[in-house]
């Protein structure tokens, strides 16, 4: 049966023993566990019944569509009948390492980056990219079976008739179940996702929605002002030099380089300006004397609050860095998509206190730093999926502190402008109908079919000269409502040390094993250069010891059985 229909039928998945106990879960509505947000029970609601077809939650990022889903999961696991498989698909591996984190807390554990849906033993289920499936999605499709659980996380990744959807296509036709989750359910190309039901004008049709106008009015997320910034802007175009600001028309390819001469960072009265005023907002918030709360009051203090750079490419998220650096006298963090450590780079800078932070296109979906106040859009994509996706790095909340806003610096470019209109009028439309029961639901709703690309670079371009200046904020209070009016110098930025490592009953199943297997590959090491044998005489003597056939089949019980007799093996001498 195709999971693009949706039906009501009951029928039971295939049986399948869990690996160790689940703390039991219910999807009746309150019933779910604590600290649920009212619409995550009502989509587990909305869920009790579901059995047949895809089912899509749209959320705003930020507003924990995680948490419906893994309820879901912990729910069945501990059903009369439970589950077949488990297998939750994304689009990068940060994510699958997220998932299994949050996932571990709610007594699940999951298995990133696996190569099949079988989990390892002690794993309750895998959490794969989507790369990962496309590249064998006949191995995968050989181990799903018609009881397989399937989350697609950020499902607007996938496209029909792309190698990405294609290939979830082929892994997961057996599955019963695809439970599809996006913030932003649409594509710029405007390809269908794989599951997903349209109306007649294309749009999709969620079966829960819970949109950033929701989010916002509940206090689930952060408000977002929007500061442009515009003046007078300068570059040759061949043999023209061309002046104009963001309020003249211009053709498709002036355009262009205009907005190019707006983010260049070697212009001293353009981006670097805009960097040096959007630190001085990050400060003042830091310091807590940064204006816009009731009756014009100080916002509260955020000491640890982050600013984040979204760069153009590689070399442009250097430069920025460099700028920051000289401006602020503190080196900013710099991530990097081909960086290998670029993952542990955005997991150090979550947990610190630094300030600024540099990136192409690592900080996307499903980056979870709620810290972040601060941004500025530097990058030359401009497609609306983007630009929300970007809006929603910055909308996530942190417990026991209010959602006060946070800003987000952007060139005043006619079609940024027009994005930042569209995400504040959903907004806005939403606070008009409050208590209304037909709430705004299109925040995250492709507004105008196919995106906006940039053209492609020409070589007879040169950025001359920028003086810009940050506009007043758009649609947000008035201006000295947010502008900065520290009575006192700004704190300077210090370093501080990374908080204490979690204990070790915090760290997820994942985690631990990946670090018993390096510490046994070590000591394996260690124990074939003293004796004189190779790794793989070594790894037969301790798997036939411990009772295993391979290291990836072993258990976090048995790699640990293997370190404790690799170190006797050790203490011994020969």
């Amino acid at each position: 049966m195709s999971v693009a229909a949706r039906t009501t039928g009951r029928s039971a998945p295939g049986p399948a023993a869990a690996p160790r106990a689940v703390a039991s879960a219910s999807c009746a509505p309150g019933a779910a566990g604590d600290g649920l947000r009212e619409w995550q029970r009502r989509a587990l609601a909305a869920m009790a019944n579901w059995t047949d077809g895809s089912f899509l939650i749209s959320a705003a990022p930020g507003a924990g569509k995680t948490r419906p889903a893994l309820e879901l999961v912990r729910a069945e696991l501990t059903a009369a009948r439970p589950l077949s498989g488990i297998v939750i698909t994304c689009p990068t591996a940060p994510l699958t390492r997220q998932w299994a984190r949050a996932a571990h807390a709610l007594g699940i554990d999951l298995a990133p980056d696996a190569d099949s849906p079988a989990p390892p033993r002690g794993f309750h289920g895998v959490v794969v990219t989507y790369a990962r499936v496309s590249q064998a999605p006949a191995r995968w499709a050989a181990g799903v079976r018609d009881g397989t659980l399937v989350i697609a996380d950020e499902a607007h990744h996938l496209g029909e008739e792309l190698s990405w959807g294609t290939g979830f296509g082929t892994a997961f036709a057996a599955a019963r179940r695809w439970l599809l989750l996006s913030g932003t359910p649409f594509r710029s190309d405007a390809s269908a996702i794989p599951g997903v039901s349209y109306d007649a004008d294309g749009t999709a049709e969620p079966d829960i929605s819970y949109t950033y106008a929701d989010a916002v009015r509940e206090g689930v997320c952060r408000p977002v002002h929007f500061v442009t910034y515009d003046g007078t802007l300068s570059w040759r175009s061949g043999d023209d030099v061309i002046e104009a600001g963001f309020d003249t028309v211009l053709s498709t390819r002036e355009a262009s380089r205009r907005y190019r001469t707006a983010i260049s960072t070697d212009l001293p009265d353009g981006l670097p300006r805009i960097l040096a005023e959007a630190d001085r907002r990050l400060r003042a918030i830091r310091a807590g004397t940064l204006a816009g709360g009731p009756r014009g009051r100080a916002l509260k203090a955020h000491p640890d609050a982050g600013g984040l750079v979204i760069a153009a490419d590689s070399e442009h998220a250097r430069q920025i860095a460099r700028l920051l650096h000289e401006a602020i006298g503190f080196t900013p963090t710099v991530v990097l998509h081909q960086d290998p450590r670029a993952a542990a780079k955005l997991a150090a800078f979550t947990r610190s206190d630094d300030p600024w932070i540099v990136a192409v296109n690592m900080v996307s979906e499903g980056v979870d730093i709620p810290r972040l106040r601060v941004g500025v859009y530097a990058t030359a994509a401009k497609t609306p999926l983007i630009f929300r996706q970007i809006v929603g790095r910055f909308v996530r909340t942190i417990p026991g502190r209010p959602a006060e806003p946070s800003w987000l610096y952007l060139p005043a470019d006619p079609i940024l402008r027009d994005h930042a209109a569209r995400v504040e009028e959903d907004v806005r439309v939403s606070r008009r109908r409050r208590g209304e029961e037909d709430a705004e639901e299109a925040a995250f709703d492709e507004p105008d079919g196919p995106a906006v690309s940039e053209p492609s670079a020409q070589l007879d371009f040169e950025a001359l000269s920028a003086d810009v200046a940050a506009q007043m904020t758009l649609f947000g209070p008035a201006p000295a409502t947010v502008a900065p009016a520290p009575a006192s110098p700004l704190p300077a930025y210090v370093r501080a040390p990374l908080p204490a490592p979690a204990p070790a009953a915090a760290v997820p199943a994942y985690e631990r094993r990946a670090r018993l297997r390096k510490e046994r590959h070590q000591l394996v090491g260690d124990l074939a250069r003293r004796d004189g044998l190779t790794h793989q005489q070594v790894n037969r003597q301790i798997n036939q010891a411990v009772g295993v056939t391979s290291v990836e089949k072993a258990t976090i019980e048995q790699l640990t059985a293997s370190i404790t007799q690799l170190e006797a093996w050790l203490r011994r001498r020969r």
